[in-house]
């Protein structure tokens, strides 16, 4: 009867979905149930949902409200003549998000640069995890984009649109080391010189544009860090090709700022405008100065 026992107790164990270690003393079975090790995500990987021009894997706390600024002077190559681009025309774009549930971030912008209003959200699809798990975090980030400048150019309203997505893959490697990748695509649904003619179309440009961006972080201390960024373009173009961007800079951060200034080669402020239409050249030496400042509420 002991024996028979046993058996019912080894096969409800077997089949249990809970792990468990069974010894047996004597006539009695002593079982040790053992709960699997729960997963922990990596926090912090970045301190900012920006990473100079690119958007990090970061998602605030559900209920943050944020709100961005983000400002490029011009070109430092003018010299004194506009004093290192300072005094030269700017570019300002005024952002606003919200994180109405867990892991997704929607917002809305508008960009000096063509009148530029802008509505995106981000979804952090995975996040990096401890003691096994994911390696990395992954998010998705997309906007639409919305040229609203008075102007005869584009032949219908739809023309004002562009369109942006990416993939973002980051990775924090150390307490001060976190790097990312991002592919992404962009897209405009009017091209300068399209129309060359009435019911003519020219293939002087694609509509779509494909580049990657690499970017990281290292921790200098606490509160400061270190940020470089580069943006490779991957489409070809028959004229009007985009230079690539690369930028570097320090970060100074809070619990609630992050103060980011830098030099670069994007100006548009528009992710998929400074992937397609880029123009400043960093080997000729055409660096803008510029600053991201976001600050947090949380609800």
């Amino acid at each position: 009867m002991a024996r028979a026992g046993h058996y019912c107790v080894l096969a409800f164990l077997m089949f249990s979905s809970t792990p468990a270690i069974a010894q047996e003393n004597g006539d009695t079975l002593v079982t040790e149930i053992t709960a699997a090790p729960k997963l922990k995500p990596v926090k912090n990987t970045f301190e900012s949902i920006w990473l100079i021009d690119n958007q990090t894997v970061m998602v605030p706390v559900k209920g943050t409200f944020e709100m961005d600024f983000q400002h490029r002077f011009g070109t430092l190559k003018n010299g004194y003549n506009d004093f290192f681009g300072l005094f030269a025309s700017s570019n300002i774009r005024l952002g606003f998000n919200y994180v109405p549930i867990n892991n997704l971030n929607i917002g809305l912008g508008i960009t000096k640069y063509k009148m530029t209003w802008d509505l995106n959200a981000k979804y952090l699809i995975l996040p990096q995890t401890k003691n096994g798990g994911s390696p990395v975090s992954v998010a998705y980030y997309g906007n639409i984009g919305i040229d609203t400048r008075p102007s005869d150019n584009f032949v219908y309203e739809s023309d004002r649109l562009t369109y942006f997505n990416q993939l973002i893959v980051a990775r924090k490697f150390s307490e001060k080391l976190s790097a990312q990748v991002a592919p992404s695509i962009s897209h405009t649904n009017f091209v300068e010189g399209y129309y060359s003619e009435p019911g003519k179309i020219s293939q002087v440009r694609k509509h779509d544009h494909i580049a990657i961006a690499l970017g990281g972080r290292y921790k200098l201390t606490e509160k400061m860090a270190v940020l470089v960024n580069y943006d490779q373009p991957i489409t070809k173009h028959k004229s009007g090709n985009p230079h690539p961007n690369i930028a570097f800079g320090l970060e100074v951060s809070t619990s609630s700022h992050a103060f980011q200034f830098f030099a670069g080669n994007y100006y548009a402020l528009s992710p998929q405008l400074n992937n397609m239409y880029n123009q400043y050249d960093y080997t000729d030496g055409q660096f803008l100065i510029g600053f991201n400042i976001t600050r947090l509420w949380n609800y």
